[in-house]
């Protein structure tokens, strides 16, 4: 019997595959054409749309029904809660796993150190992002609430400034944008991967953001580079930066950044500490290929590495062997380890439902457009609001008229039903207006209550004209969100954490060589651009200069053989180069061609040579227009020893005058209409960028220029008081006879 019933059980388990079988077998072919569209093209646009793409908040689907949750559960306010419980309420909004929501909430909480401004303020461990092996504790153990910095994306969101849609099964409300008072989009690192696309927005430093918003509003054409002059990531790190690769990012929106490690040798120990590192990279992979490269025999100057973070932060230590030398080993480590990497960038954006990739000025547009919509539905709001109440209160003036009638028709009327309709009809008020009056206390009928709530209808009034004239202006919507942004970036922005390591795109190792012999020189320069360096030996038993004929002494210096030079030249380029690159010569010749020696471009002519010493100090540019731009001298500082900086300074005025000064003092300017004009060099501020037009100093006449640049005390005028001025611009003053620079100073256009 066991063994039949058990053939029965078989066989039963036969037919059932079987049919299986046959279900399969009966499938239907379908061409792939049909296939790609009926199956494979709403997959791909529900990722894109739906969760891998930020929209203009900066936001993608995840993080903002994560965060809605936070806040309906009155954690914007209130103390933390178990991340659980959070996970579990998002669900409502969220139909995916507790696993993809807890990872969620982990990027955007400040102990993760994802984000420059993180939104959640986290207890416990939610990992590192510079760690690639330190997982985060389980949600039933860490607790969370959301940071005070999220008052900038809820202040406004139940003032009707987004759309609110049903969650996936009706049973509540989430919007679909939040109204960020700010653009959020540059502010919040964001990486996600669609279908066919992707994208990569790298953070940039808050204030940083707000100014150029600020500045874009109120000049279409601002350079977006002077105020915003790279990203800024949350784990420091230094950016290499290239002008002509910013700003190519900035214009197309694609391009990468490159970034290095910051580090430190500590000579007690002989050692080296890695504290910050890319954003694109972890200490386990560096440590990793550090150790791969050991064992290959390719570094062979460390003796240990070790990780030595705590909750100090990051720190990556490296012993180092007697006799290694930290600069040479670093910049090894840079070429071949990721100490030294790119951060991708491909600013793809949702628009209206649509992906666009789009440069940084292009995003600042859409964002200000969009916010000044979430303004037009937050004062139309407003608006409706105190129209509601001035009706109430007009209804309400009415009853002061008589307020023993409105009593006595109360009193008089038998139906609770009838008592709204007798007061429309014995005061010719409408049916909300004699609800309102119907519901007052009995304690709050008296002529002082009345009067006090009446008093408020001019007030009123006059809210409702003012909300209407800002709606009416597009400069007064322009001047709101400026003057929201004033208000972020003062109170959440803070110092950037990545160092902008200007002109240090393409650091390459230094190869090895020689050291250079270090002793005193003189060095020469004349106008048409030769180079002429002299040992004191030699000055001591020459004679007079040789210069070619029409040519004449330009620049002269006392220096060492190791110093360092930059050439200016009048295609707006620097070259950087050192003494120890030019022979020794004698006064009798005519010394070294510098546009033939540092590969000068065709017809490019030298402007003026500056030695930067230990690059303290600024570069003073004097345009034809009367601008002026201060450039701190560590803006032209590199690691190599000679090098073409494009881009020098600015283009779009010739420039008259190029003076490098360690401390500010006062200058004397000349005009080609014979003024002149004294002020101090403390008067302008240091730009960042190497390219900024410069700040107008001097206010110039019709078709007058600036002549000459000098120091007041090499401009030999006698009433200096008469042409100094303490307010920019200026336009200065005739020069008396006695100043004339006829006398002074010899210079032509």
């Amino acid at each position: 019997m066991a063994k039949k019933k058990k053939e029965q059980e078989l066989g039963k388990k036969a037919v059932d595959t079987s049919s299986i079988m046959d279900l399969v077998g009966s499938t239907t072919d379908q061409p792939i054409s049909e296939t790609l569209e009926l199956n494979y093209m709403p997959y791909a646009m529900s990722v894109i749309v739906s969760r891998a793409i930020p929209e203009i908040d900066g936001f993608k689907p995840s993080h903002r029904k994560l965060l809605y949750t936070m806040y309906k559960m009155g954690l914007l306010t209130g103390g933390r809660t178990k991340s659980a419980n959070i996970v579990g309420q998002t669900m409502r909004l969220n139909p995916h796993g507790d696993a993809a929501i807890y990872e969620t909430m982990v990027r955007l909480a400040k102990g993760n150190e994802t984000l420059l401004h993180p939104f959640v303020d986290s207890k416990g461990n939610f990992g590192k992002v510079y760690s690639r092996d330190m997982a985060y504790a389980a949600a039933r153990y860490t607790e969370a609430k959301l940071d005070p910095f999220c008052n900038e994306l809820f202040r406004d969101i139940d003032s009707d400034t987004v759309d609110m849609v049903d969650n996936y099964d009706a049973t509540m409300k989430e919007p679909t944008l939040l109204p960020t008072t700010f653009p959020n989009v540059l502010v919040s690192a964001n990486q996600g991967i669609a279908v066919g696309m992707a994208s990569n927005i790298c953070s940039f430093n808050l204030k940083e953001v707000c100014q150029t918003a600020i500045a874009l509003i109120r000049d279409p054409e601002h350079d977006i580079l002077s105020t915003l002059p790279g990203p800024d990531f949350s784990t420091g790190g230094q950016l290499l930066f290239d002008e002509a690769a910013t700003r190519e990012i900035y214009a197309m929106g694609r391009g990468s950044f490159k970034l290095r490690a910051k580090w430190r040798y500590v000579k007690d120990g002989n050692r080296i500490e890695i504290y910050q590192i890319p954003y694109t990279t972890a200490t386990e992979v560096i440590m990793d290929k550090v150790a791969e490269l050991i064992k290959a025999g390719k570094i062979r100057e460390i003796a240990d590495m070790r990780d030595e973070t705590d909750l100090g932060g990051l720190k990556l230590t490296i012993d180092l062997k007697r006799g290694a030398e930290p600069e040479k080993l670093m910049q090894k480590l840079f070429r071949l380890t990721t100490l030294q990497d790119s951060f991708p960038c491909n600013f793809n954006v949702l628009i209206g439902g649509m992906p666009r990739v789009m440069g940084v000025g292009e995003i600042l547009e859409e964002w200000t457009a969009w916010r000044t919509e979430c303004i037009k539905r937050r004062l139309y709001f407003q608006i409706g609001r105190k129209e509601e109440r001035l009706h109430l209160l007009k209804g309400l003036e009415r009853i002061l008229l008589d307020i023993d009638k409105a009593i006595r028709i109360i009193r008089e009327t038998e139906l609770e039903s009838e008592v709204v309709p007798n007061l429309m009809i014995g005061f010719g008020i409408d049916q909300v207006q004699a609800e309102f009056v119907a519901e007052i206390k009995l304690r709050n009928i008296n002529k002082e209550y009345i009067l006090k709530q009446t008093k408020a209808i001019d007030e009123l009034e006059k809210d409702i004209q003012a909300l209407r004239d800002t709606l009416s202006s597009s400069r007064k919507l322009q001047n709101v969100i400026v003057r929201e942004l004033e208000q972020v970036a003062e109170k959440y922005g803070q110092p950037r954490k990545t160092e902008i390591v200007y002109d240090s795109a393409d650091i390459q190792e230094e190869d090895e060589e020689e050291p250079v012999p270090d002793y005193p020189v003189t060095v020469f320069v004349s106008r048409e651009g030769y180079l002429k360096k002299i040992t004191a030996q030699s000055l001591r038993m020459s004679g007079e200069q040789k210069f070619k004929e029409g040519d004449s002494l330009s620049f002269s210096r006392e220096t060492t053989n190791r110093a360092e030079l930059l050439v200016f030249t009048d295609k707006f380029q620097c070259y950087k180069t050192r003494l120890s690159d030019f022979e020794d010569g004698k006064a009798s010749l005519l010394g070294d061609y510098l546009p033939q020696k540092l590969g000068f471009d065709p017809e490019e002519k030298v402007v003026q040579v500056v030695m930067p010493g230990d690059h303290k100090g600024f570069v003073l540019f004097f345009f034809e227009n009367g601008k002026a731009a201060k450039v701190p001298l560590s803006a032209y500082q590199t690691k190599t020893n000679r090098r073409k900086l494009t881009g020098a300074y600015s283009d779009k005025s010739p420039v008259r005058a190029i003076l490098a000064m360690d401390a500010d003092g006062q200058l004397a300017v000349y005009a080609t209409d014979g003024r002149c004009l004294i002020f101090s060099t403390a008067q302008l501020l240091p730009k960042t960028t190497r390219s900024t037009q410069g700040v107008a100093v001097m206010s110039l006449k019709k078709k007058a220029l600036v002549a000459a640049v000098v120091p007041v005390e090499d401009s030999g005028i006698a009433d200096q008081s008469r042409y100094r001025t303490k307010t920019l611009p200026a336009a200065g003053a005739l020069l008396k006879p006695e100043d004339s620079p006829e006398k002074q100073i010899a210079f032509e256009l």
